[in-house]
């Protein structure tokens, strides 16, 4: 803490010294003491840099752009780069949630199942992932794939209006327009017949979300929440770590996970966007427990009201039988990087075909290097990838790593009926994971996500079927073709590569 409260004094001499006296002293002995002062400062932030012990990857290019832009690294880096808000502010929450999963792992302990029709490398992933996410995988549960906003909203509003007993609601969007207002008219109605509502939205991501519209929501008895707080400050390290959830738990029996926002746009009724392909799921029986702990922690956080009763974590569910699932929660929270190790271990225990679908592909060395070497294996390795960007620093960073997958034999296609924004990744075509989680660095590292994994159930044959159908609408990327780019893309698709890590 002294260290970083250093930089920042640092900083704030450094800046007076830029604005008060560099355009006066170009020449002079004082522009020389400038000069100096700032590579004093660039070394000490990068000494405490180091000392965090980053990535190397994302240590480099902190490090390169202080060295580089001290007057625009500087902020950059006490807004985005910063561990010891994360530190002080997660470390609670991190014992608070082996807790609570400790918990239901004693209530599923009883439950003895005959693991022989899964594979080898199945179990072994099912052994990783138990005491990597520390979250049950459950036998009786039953899914169902939601494809695009009208499947999804159709059926979220459709179990809304069954709610009886209460509704959980976790987004990183919520817009109040059409689609918006539809939800929230529900909510208000179930609100005043009784049915505990709990509304909490992340405070970054739905920051255009209107405030008439929420105190509406409140005034019908909602209880309503930000996560991150509904004041954050934009030059605040709270605005790097956001809680890029979406989850619904219904009655606790019901659960909707997925790639989905709340918005209009996701309805394909934005014109910029065009047709928004995206998936979502249903989950019914056991595994809702498991979405149902994760928000009930992330209501713990930001309010202090601890609610894990009996009435939410044990509720009637009728036996179903439809294979392996499992609720696998990732944030900055937890050290294990949970979902980036379960990519990792899904593509390396892969035997046959690796499939993803992904609107930002930014991997780490980690990632990068298992796709490579599966494709070195002679697996099917494909990677489903947006033709035209909602971002374009991302979209050119993510280019930058196609090239080294096309050498070794990976397939990229570019989706071109609209905007691809699903997150799936498919081993084998037994195998799945679906949720929120991108294949980039700030779902690995930064963001609160929660992806679902799927072995050998019905909806994987499902994301099988659509995957191939979502490759009519996509075109396959010719590595001769590739490489024809003009130099300055090239260099713009390095430079945003070089920024990546920070993205």
């Amino acid at each position: 803490m002294r260290r970083s409260l250093l930089a920042v004094l640092i900083a704030v001499l450094v800046f007076i010294f830029y604005y008060f006296g560099l355009f006066n002293s170009i020449g002079t002995n004082e522009g020389t003491v400038i000069s100096i002062f700032s590579t004093l400062t660039v070394i000490s932030i990068s000494l405490i840099i180091f000392s965090e012990n980053r990535n190397p990857s994302t240590t480099m290019s902190w490090i390169l752009l202080l060295a580089l832009l001290p007057v625009v690294g500087l902020p950059l880096y006490f807004l985005f780069g910063q561990n010891v808000f994360k530190r002080r502010k997660y470390d609670k929450k991190a014992l608070r949630d082996q807790q609570a999963y400790e918990r239901i792992e004693k209530d599923a302990m009883h439950v003895k199942r005959d693991l022989t029709c899964f594979t080898d490398e199945q179990q072994q992933l099912m052994r990783l992932t138990r005491r990597l996410a520390r979250s049950p995988i459950y036998f009786a549960t039953e899914t169902q794939i939601l494809n695009n906003g009208d499947e999804t909203f159709s059926t979220l509003l459709e179990e809304l209006r069954k709610a009886q007993h209460h509704i959980h609601m976790e987004y990183y969007i919520f817009r109040s327009d059409d689609i918006g207002t539809s939800i929230q008219k529900i909510l208000i109605e179930k609100a005043k017949a009784g049915v505990k509502v709990r509304f909490m939205y992340d405070a970054v991501g739905s920051i255009q979300l209107s405030k008439a519209f929420l105190k509406e929501m409140r005034d019908a008895g909602i209880e309503v929440v930000a996560y991150g707080g509904a004041r954050i400050l934009f030059f605040s390290s709270r605005v790097n770590y956001r809680n890029h959830r979406k989850i619904v738990v219904i009655d606790g029996n019901i659960g909707l996970i997925g790639g989905l926002n709340v918005g209009d746009e996701y309805l394909s009724r934005n014109k910029a966007y065009g047709f928004w392909r995206d998936t979502h799921m249903i989950v019914k029986g056991e595994a809702v427990r498991t979405l149902q702990l994760i928000f009930l922690q992330d209501w713990l956080h930001m309010t202090g009201e601890s609610v894990l009763d009996k009435e939410y974590l044990s509720p009637n569910i009728e036996p179903i039988t439809d294979g392996g699932v499992q609720i696998i929660a990732s944030g900055p929270d937890n050290e294990r990087r949970t979902l980036k190790n379960l990519f990792f271990s899904m593509i390396t225990s892969a035997r046959k075909s690796v499939w993803i679908a992904t609107p930002y592909f930014i991997p780490d060395e980690d990632i990068l290097t298992a796709l490579r070497m599966a494709a070195l294996s002679g697996l099917d390795v494909r990677i489903l990838f947006p033709a035209k960007p909602d971002k374009w620093l991302p979209f050119l960073a993510s280019h930058s790593y196609f090239q080294s997958l096309l050498e070794v034999g990976v397939k990229v296609y570019e989706y071109e009926k609209g905007f691809l924004h699903s997150k799936l990744l498919i081993v084998d075509g037994e195998v799945a994971t679906i949720g929120t989680a991108n294949m980039d660095m700030r779902s690995f590292h930064l963001n609160f996500e929660v992806n679902a994994l799927l072995i050998q159930t019905r909806s994987v044959q499902q994301m099988v079927k659509d995957y191939e159908r979502d490759l009519n609408s996509a075109s396959l990327i010719v590595r001769e073709e590739f490489m024809k780019k003009r130099l300055f893309k090239r260099l713009m698709e390095s430079l945003a590569r070089l920024l990546s890590p920070l993205l």
